[in-house]
């Protein structure tokens, strides 16, 4: 048995709307954003920030519609406005997902943190090879992520 990290949720481009500092730890997030992606109040989660691409883990507090509050250390990695990039993983056994795929949600949101896009990026699992699939489009004519892509891993799959 081989684990594998995999991306599972992803919140795009949230904008920061406080930040605290005495406070212990953790990063508040509006609880609608949470939930349409199936992030876990207390989960970790990896953050980047994009203004200075300094990057932290912590765990998620709910918070209140369009909060979005890095707090303890992580208030000092990033100001009021700052762009962030939050994503949680899962661990999986390699072989459970050559056979039965995975699935990932990302929402992208808008300058009020409210959703403005949501997708699902998915490996589809057939025959012991896999199919990246991805439906989202740039707003522009150009695809941000391919709609499809194969990988084939010769593994005993029995």
């Amino acid at each position: 048995m081989e684990n594998i990290i995999l991306m599972h949720a992803k919140l795009h481009r949230l904008r920061v709307t406080d930040a605290q500092l005495n406070y212990v730890g953790s990063i508040t997030i509006d609880t609608t954003l949470l939930s349409k992606v199936g992030i876990l109040p207390l989960e970790q989660v990896d953050i980047v920030n994009l203004n200075n691409g300094k990057r932290w883990s912590t765990y998620v507090l709910p918070g209140e519609a369009g909060q979005v509050c890095p707090n303890g250390g992580g208030a000092l990695l990033c100001n009021r406005g700052d762009i962030l990039v939050i994503w949680a993983n899962t661990t999986r056994d390699r072989q459970d997902v050559m056979q039965s795929g995975h699935k990932a949600k990302i929402i992208v949101t808008d300058e009020n943190n409210d959703c403005l896009e949501y997708f699902e990026q998915t490996l589809i699992a057939n025959d012991g090879s896999l199919t990246f699939s991805c439906d989202h489009k740039h707003r522009g004519s150009e695809d941000i992520y391919p709609t499809s892509a194969s990988y084939r891993e010769d593994i005993d799959l029995s």
